[in-house]
């Protein structure tokens, strides 16, 4: 004789038990993903093993290239230009990509920042959250970043660090980033794609022929103030309005 259970399980009683569980945890993967990802994802890449920058760029690059090739087509610039300059706004969140050449510099491409920290005025000190201003270069490609790829600038200069010095600001930061997926403290973030586009670009050109200049806002339409910041910010708001000045496109008006 075959024995059967007493009760059949009640699906009616059990099912929103298992959706609401289901729902928290599909919810706490999502910000794991994304929050989290500083800490799981330098544990991925030990397990699945690290990607070197020859090949990601093997990897992204045919795709990224075709998604620039027409930016670059429609200026009638050839690719790889021999110098770009990625100027950065904060208030606005804009990223344009300017080539450098003899004659003119030409606008190529123009992208949204997805995240960015902080508010107007320069990096000040390690942990306040700043996206720093002043012109900078690229120090390295990073292919193993916890936020896709990433290119590191080489902040803090020596501007930044004689002024440290003067205030006695210790730890004026370090490991500043452009890089992709849409979470920001103090760097940089500009998705994926983006940010594909943007290591290859710089690779094909040559990290060294890259400059990237970050203002608070765009000096061509209005002047740079430097309110309730330290005196030398007069300074450096000057250098960086000569620098946006350079770079004017048909569609700015510049003040």
């Amino acid at each position: 004789m075959v024995r059967r259970p007493d009760r059949l399980l009640n699906k009616r009683s059990v099912s929103p038990t298992i959706i609401v569980a289901a729902s928290i945890v599909s919810f706490g993967m999502i910000v794991l993903y994304f929050f989290g990802r500083s800490y799981w994802y330098p544990i991925y890449m030990k397990v699945a093993g690290k990607r070197t920058v020859a090949e990601v760029i093997a990897d992204v690059g045919v795709d990224a290239r075709g998604r620039m090739s027409a930016a670059f087509a429609e200026s009638a610039i050839s690719y790889p230009p021999e110098r770009v300059t990625l100027l950065a706004t904060k208030d606005s969140a804009k990223l344009e990509v300017w080539v450098d050449s003899d004659a003119s510099p030409q606008l190529v491409m123009s992208y949204d920042i997805r995240a960015l920290s902080g508010k107007a005025g320069p990096k000040l000190r390690e942990g306040d959250g700043q996206v720093p201003e002043g012109s900078y270069r690229i120090e390295a490609l990073n292919p193993i970043s916890s936020f896709h790829l990433s290119m590191k600038l080489n902040f803090p200069i020596a501007f930044d660090l004689k002024h440290a010095q003067a205030e006695g600001r210790m730890e004026p930061g370090t490991i500043i980033f452009i890089h992709g997926k849409a979470l920001s403290i103090g760097c940089l973030a500009r998705g994926d794609e983006t940010i594909e586009e943007l290591c290859v670009l710089t690779h094909d050109v040559g990290k060294e022929n890259v400059r990237v200049v970050i203002a608070p806002s765009d000096p061509r339409s209005a002047g740079l103030r430097a309110v309730g910041q330290p005196a030398w910010v007069t300074e450096l708001y000057r250098a960086i309005e000569n620098e946006f000045r350079r770079y004017v496109s048909p569609h700015l008006e510049v003040s």
